[in-house]
């Protein structure tokens, strides 16, 4: 692990009085009692789904503000998962209470569903290789004519698998969806994903940013209902483009972790755990694009 980053970074957690519920590849998430539980975001660094060594400063607390920016923005689209219990409600010491300041969430204890939603507005990424081989993006046909980053005629909904940590999510048709929620339960969580990319989008293009694509997760309340979980919105979940660079034909800057993504690619790595480390410099200039995302969006 690079000393200089993780000497102010969070890179697990380990709570005295809390049971760990589950350490996913970004969170930690604790049990604080029948109805709730603690999410915790640290500042480790995913890429093709393998963790990697070295956290990001400050990374857990940026994603921890947006998401919740974006909760509170959205909620009319659909309610989220907050709780109004706060850390001065958790048996935790004043030292691991100063740690979880900023970068940690109490929210309600939901069913979640085992889809993640991913909404793209932009032929980027693994959308683009499947366009180039077939013309299509999750078999959803596309014009003939579209280059790498083109915009396409309007947003389409690609769910995803969800994997466990050192998995990797795979692309399934809607109809598997069908198969997995029931139809009145996949058809809500593809337009409600929809709707949630188009109030999001309209709101970050006002500020000067494009968001490719997203990923949401939901799940279910006692009542059935659905509800808006996980993160919403992050440098994490999203590709954001700055619109004053982008273009067609190429691969735009980047405010997420695409930037990683590129840096990895240069690489001698066949994208499998343990994870290479990362140079300062480039630990330095990702911690500053979370930062730079963040100030765009929120202010």
């Amino acid at each position: 692990m690079n000393n200089t980053a993780s000497a102010t970074a969070v890179f697990d957690t380990q709570l005295k009085n809390l049971p760990l519920r589950h350490r996913g590849k970004v969170r930690d998430i604790y049990d604080v009692d029948d109805k709730h539980m603690l999410i915790i975001t640290t500042d480790r660094l995913s890429a093709f789904d393998v963790v990697l060594p070295d956290p990001i400063p400050e990374k857990g607390k940026i994603l921890t503000e947006v998401s919740d920016f974006w909760f509170n923005k959205l909620e009319h689209v659909v309610p989220n998962q907050l709780s109004t219990m706060t850390l001065e409600d958790l048996d935790v010491s004043h030292q691991e209470k100063q740690m979880l300041e900023g970068r940690s969430i109490i929210v309600k204890k939901l069913n979640a569903l085992p889809v993640e939603a991913i909404v793209r507005g932009y032929l980027i990424g693994s959308g683009w290789k499947d366009y180039q081989r077939t013309g299509a993006v999750c078999g959803i046909q596309l014009p003939a004519d579209l280059q790498l980053a083109s915009q396409l005629p309007e947003a389409i909904y690609t769910p995803s698998t969800k994997a466990d940590v050192g998995g990797h999510d795979e692309n399934i048709a809607y109809e598997q969806t069908i198969d997995l929620l029931g139809e009145e339960m996949a058809k809500q969580v593809k337009d409600t994903s929809l709707q949630l990319y188009k109030v999001a989008a309209e709101f970050a293009l006002e500020k000067g940013i494009i968001i490719a694509d997203t990923k949401f997760e939901f799940g279910l309340d006692n009542d059935g209902k659905l509800v808006l979980i996980d993160e919403a919105l992050t440098p994490d979940s999203s590709r954001f483009w700055p619109v004053s660079d982008y273009q067609q034909g190429i691969s735009p800057p980047s405010f997420d972790k695409q930037f990683i993504r590129d840096y990895l690619e240069t690489l001698d790595w066949d994208k499998t755990s343990p994870g290479p480390s990362l140079p300062k410099e480039v630990i330095d200039k990702s911690a500053a694009k979370y930062k730079e995302i963040a100030n765009l969006l929120m202010n």
